[in-house]
């Protein structure tokens, strides 16, 4: 299973827009979008408008790979669970965000490789092609405790 998800705050129809057109292309697998009041009209994939807590977990467990804007709590979420995910940020030059924080996101995970980005509708298309019939893992994994390393770096911040 899919699932998309763009968080509760504003839609996302690029996003939605270019899974759609591309989920026929992926064989028909179960597809879950989360649209919030997308305008979109969704032709190819299930949408919930919204998403209880308890049942987006259950989603994300479920999911084989995660599709998303650059939210950190999904992204948090998909690490911690090793799970795939893809995320394209939301822009400012589209009327999408009120910043770019999520382009800024989405840069740092990328270079540090630990998530997929795609930073257009045709490269979330090409991406999701490639981790759906490719091997889908995910880049990095999360524990649940702050590494050592972490944990001595803030004790210097704190320290100085």
């Amino acid at each position: 299973m899919i699932f998309i998800t763009i968080g509760t705050q504003e839609p996302f129809d690029r996003l939605i827009k270019a899974m759609d057109e591309v989920a026929p292309k992926l064989g028909n697998p179960e597809i879950i979008a989360q649209i919030s009041g997308s305008s979109y009209l969704v032709k190819n994939m299930k949408t919930m408008d919204f998403i209880a807590p308890s049942e987006f977990n259950d989603l994300v467990k479920r999911a084989k790979i995660i599709v998303s804007h650059a939210g950190m709590g999904t992204i948090i979420s998909a690490l911690q669970l090793r799970k795939p995910i893809l995320v394209m940020p939301r822009l400012l030059k589209f009327g999408e965000h009120r910043n770019e924080h999520q382009l800024a996101t989405a840069r740092k995970f990328d270079r540090l490789n630990y998530i997929n980005v795609a930073y257009d509708e045709q490269e979330l298309q090409e991406k999701i092609l490639e981790m759906y019939f490719g091997e889908s893992k995910s880049l990095h994994e999360l524990g649940d405790f702050a590494s050592p390393e972490l944990i001595e770096s803030l004790q210097e911040f704190i320290n100085e």
